[in-house]
């Protein structure tokens, strides 16, 4: 017991606090403990595509969509990488923006006899635009907001916002990067649901995507499998 005590000392002494599922796992399962701690550093603290401001920017949209209060740690490392108060705000209202888009598409789509020049993605770009202020930069904008989306589920939105990443030239391991945060705080499924969105924008021809990911999107039968054992999604990413 020694040993595990140990353990757990010396992560609530590096994390600085200590969670109540580290100790069941240690506990119970270190295989599983070891295997967390290393997804863990993995996905949300070894540098990867994005700066350390633009990755704390995401994490700042996706814990306001998430409603995870308890993440304080990511609004102190946003602060310690650079970002203001200004821009923290900018970022919240942004995020607390991210259904607005849904209730544009649907006004869109029900009224338009009633609202015939409402355009739903200008519409809800341009809320974004004001809500920022400039306060953001378009392309950390654009990933903080997919991250947000994605989390939501929101795929209509997770499309737009990749499209408009393909149109500044974000590299896409910088978008990826922005879509594999929501594992953590809301489940692998949104990963999985926002990929599946990807890869069926990629298949459309409505962007260039580089090679690894040309590759991918080429890839056919990819997709979970309905009760029979057949494939949902087909060779060009629809829905059979």
């Amino acid at each position: 017991m020694t040993d595990l005590r140990d353990r757990l000392e010396a992560l609530m002494s590096a994390r600085g606090f200590l969670l109540p599922h580290h100790g069941a796992m240690a506990a119970g399962d270190p295989a599983l403990h070891e295997a967390y701690l290393a997804m863990y550093r993995a996905l949300t603290v070894d540098e990867r595509a994005l700066s350390p401001l633009a990755r704390e920017c995401a994490w700042l949209t996706l814990l306001v969509v998430a409603e995870e209060a308890i993440g304080t740690h990511h609004v102190s490392l946003f602060l310690e990488h650079g970002g203001t108060g200004a821009q923290a705000e900018a970022l919240i209202s942004m995020a607390g923006f991210a259904t607005g888009h849904d209730g544009l598409r649907m006004a869109q789509g029900a009224w338009a006899t009633l609202l015939p020049d409402l355009d739903a993605q200008r519409a809800y770009d341009d809320g974004l635009a004001a809500l920022n202020a400039g306060r953001i930069d378009p392309q950390t904008l654009e990933l903080a907001m997919l991250c947000a989306q994605a989390a939501r589920g929101a795929q209509a939105s997770v499309r737009h916002h990749l499209a408009r990443a393909y149109a500044q030239a974000i590299p896409e391991p910088q978008m990826l990067e922005a879509l594999s945060y929501v594992i953590w705080p809301v489940g692998v499924n949104r990963f999985v649901e926002a990929c599946e969105t990807w890869h069926a924008l990629l298949q459309s021809g409505e962007v260039t995507p580089s090679e690894p990911f040309r590759t991918w999107a080429e890839m056919p039968g990819q997709g979970a499998y309905d009760a029979s054992g057949t494939s949902r999604v087909g060779t060009f990413g629809k829905r059979k």
